[in-house]
């Protein structure tokens, strides 16, 4: 088991082993704390671009990783300059609930090549149907904590996450057809994706304001929770 470890690092070794046996140029979005893009690099990946929008996490991530040869990059996937279909993987773990997830996905189908992946671990709310599963992933959770030593990282959070489970695997669907959806024991779901050729990605900007006003609805009516 590795030495930090948390809900979301546990599934590290679920994003390496999608990755193509081929995957040279990966770029982890949401990178916080470096700890993917060590591994990456450390399982024969030769060029990791880690990207963060916060300046202070990225930061501490090159300090703790100095040396390692990792390109660290500071900005906004939207906006930072990228070459479309110039990676081999994008990769991102518990950082989509941070953004538009529909931009985002698109986003990442643009910067990955034909026949490249893109891996998502992310977070969701739960529905009413939900709770029977989280309950057991709540449960999962404190004990895989109490026994791994539970490590706490430092990045801002975001609470709660705008989609449910089920919002997160229709809309996935619609803007990377034929992505693999699953959902996990710790209370996470994963998104891998393999890039045909001739994809062409399509404006997805209509989920903003709908992800918003779900998100303030279910802090009113307390329908999320956070463990």
């Amino acid at each position: 088991m590795r030495q930090f470890w948390n809900a979301n690092s546990h599934y590290h070794d679920l994003v390496l082993a999608s990755l193509g046996s081929d995957a040279s140029r990966v770029l982890e979005v949401g990178c916080g704390e470096g700890l993917l893009s060590a591994e990456l690099l450390e399982n024969g990946v030769a060029h990791v671009v880690a990207l963060d929008a916060d300046r202070a996490v990225l930061e501490r991530a090159r300090a703790r990783h100095e040396g390692r040869g990792i390109e660290w990059a500071l900005g906004d996937i939207h906006t930072v300059s990228l070459e479309p279909e110039s990676f081999d993987a994008v990769v991102s773990v518990a950082a989509l609930h941070h953004m538009d997830a529909a931009q985002s996905l698109s986003r990442f189908a643009e910067l990955v090549r034909p026949g490249g992946t893109v891996v998502v671990i992310g977070l969701a709310a739960y529905s009413w149907w939900d709770i029977p599963l989280e309950c057991v992933a709540i449960g999962a959770r404190l004990v895989l904590g109490v026994t791994y030593k539970r490590w706490d990282h430092s990045a801002p959070e975001c609470w709660p996450p705008p989609l449910t489970y089920s919002e997160m695997k229709a809309l996935s669907t619609r803007v990377l057809p034929g992505v693999r959806y699953r959902r996990h024991l710790l209370g996470r779901y994963s998104l891998v994706w393999r890039k045909p050729q001739g994809f062409a990605v399509t404006a997805n900007s209509d989920r903003h304001g709908s992800q918003l006003a779900r998100r303030t609805f279910r802090r009113t009516f307390g329908l999320t929770h956070q463990v």
